[in-house]
């Protein structure tokens, strides 16, 4: 199967920079490590073709040979070689691996000597909040179950009094080189699988794993304004790393939960508001709630259901945002129930006095002539 093009896999412009180059690697590596997708066989085979791609074009000489003749130039098994191919003496794969994965996960490989150390986790946290606590902004304390350094070794994983070893496959860099025809290849050591230590007696608390798993409680500031789906990052609060990585850090995930009267919009909050049908026909005054408390709703003669009444600068102030939103009253005639006898009788006077002048009912009169319009054109 012919290879792409290296710029085509990190995808990059022929003239990227360094620094283009190094940021396009960065994000392949993120997304294809095979610690991140440990059952995608077709994710490690982009990562390797990703950091393939990486060491040749971030060597000055290599990208030189790949312009002029493509992976001919650079290729031994297709004719390329000395410093412009992969036989030669130009930069390995683990100081790749080092200047630009390490920044990603915590440390490299071992080609610089030293263990390898991975940075942790990061977690996410799932967190409800009423719909007052997310306008005004609150204090929260969650508990969090995560795996923290080992207090009792300090996270060499060693038991206390006694040191990890050197590896004597690997010579404590965690990597072995093998020789493979023309390709000088670095693997993981088989044997301390890259920490570049060997424990011979673990630590009782954590099994020789460095982290023990526990709750932590944290206080998260919310900020006034958070919507559902807003995010919260406390650096530093996700899992310990491993071999003395950085720990990861944790995401706090905004969720606010349905309120009995209102819904919000961004900086809008929407209400019904219920009134009498005398409220509708004759007017009146009515106290509504807003989140700061009531307020008076002058509402006009001959209101009709479905009308928007807006209340300025009673929504919400956005987290990102420094105008406050309104609130806006949608009234609805409620149609009164359970009438005695009497009140049914002046209903009915009150019908029986308004059926011959349309002015009352606007809207059903006009309705009307056009369903009698609609009648008059078709034939039956």
């Amino acid at each position: 199967m012919s290879k792409r093009d290296y710029y085509e896999v990190l995808g990059v412009a022929k003239n990227a920079s360094d620094a283009e180059l190094k940021k396009a690697y960065r994000r392949a590596a993120q997304k294809y490590h095979p610690d991140r997708n440990p059952d995608s066989d077709e994710a490690e085979e982009k990562f390797k073709e990703a950091k393939e791609a990486y060491e040749v074009l971030s060597d000055a000489q290599k990208r030189t040979a790949y312009d002029q003749f493509g992976h001919a130039g650079v290729d031994p098994s297709m004719g390329g070689g000395g410093r412009g191919g992969f036989g030669g003496g130009g930069a390995n794969f683990s100081d790749i691996f080092g200047d630009v994965f390490g920044d990603i996960f915590g440390g490299g490989g071992g080609g610089r000597g030293g263990q390898r150390v991975y940075r942790g986790a990061d977690l996410r946290y799932n967190l409800e909040l009423s719909l007052e606590d997310a306008v005004r902004g609150t204090t929260v304390k969650i508990r969090v179950p995560t795996f923290s350094t080992c207090k009792t070794c300090n996270g060499s994983g060693a038991k206390k009094g006694t040191q990890p070893s050197t590896c004597t496959t690997c010579g404590g860099h965690g990597q072995v080189r093998m020789q493979q025809g023309f390709f000088s290849v670095q693997q993981t050591c088989p044997r301390c699988k890259g920490t570049g230590t060997i424990i011979g007696d673990p630590c009782g608390d954590c099994h020789g794993q460095g982290r023990v798993k526990e709750q932590k409680t944290l206080s998260v500031k919310v900020p006034a304004g958070v919507d559902t789906g807003d995010r919260i990052r406390l650096a530093n609060e996700g899992e310990a790393g491993e071999n003395g990585g950085p720990p990861g850090d944790l995401y706090v995930q905004i969720q606010v939960k349905e309120h009995p009267i209102f819904k919000r919009d961004d900086a809008n909050l929407y209400c019904e508001v219920p009134i009498s049908y005398a409220t509708a026909a004759l007017g009146g005054e009515l106290e509504v709630p807003t989140l700061d408390g009531r307020v008076k709703l002058k509402v006009p003669e001959g209101t009709q259901t479905g009308k928007l009444f807006r209340m300025r600068g009673k929504g919400v102030k956005p987290v990102r945002d420094n105008m406050v939103g309104d609130l806006l009253c949608r009234v609805v005639v409620e149609t009164p129930v359970k009438l005695s006898p009497k009140q049914k009788a002046l209903l009915r006077e009150l019908d029986s006095s308004m059926k011959d002048n349309k002015k009352h009912s606007p809207q059903a009169s006009s309705w009307l002539d056009g369903v009698k319009k609609f009648f008059d054109g078709v034939k039956f």
